[in-house]
């Protein structure tokens, strides 16, 4: 019984960190979210940092509404990324454990 808990506890401490270096990895990612086919561009990182927005010269002679919607629309497209990356990433780390559906990760 004693050796199961300390390899239980060895298994908890390989798990975090692993977790923890994913969690790294994750929030040093970067993505790019477009709209208007590429005109407007938001690079995003895994935390949701917005590090740089591009806007092509065409788009600048549009009403400013629309260019503020091509801008909502690319950062959305960003965020929608940078989730999808993270589930993707945490998917990797779960697997073979029978976590219940719905379950996020970290605790």
């Amino acid at each position: 019984m004693k050796g199961s808990m300390s390899d239980l506890m060895q298994q908890a401490q390989k798990m975090q960190e692993e977790l923890q270096k994913k969690q790294q990895e994750m929030a040093q990612a970067e993505v790019t979210g477009e709209a208007a086919a590429g005109l407007v561009k938001v690079l995003m990182t895994g935390r949701h940092d917005v590090r740089r927005v591009t806007i092509d010269d065409s788009v600048l002679t549009e009403d400013k509404e629309v260019l503020e919607d091509l801008l909502a629309a690319a950062v959305n497209d960003a965020v929608r990324k940078v989730e999808a990356n993270n589930r993707d990433a945490m998917s990797g780390l779960t697997a073979g454990m029978d976590l219940p559906a719905g379950f996020k990760m970290p605790f």
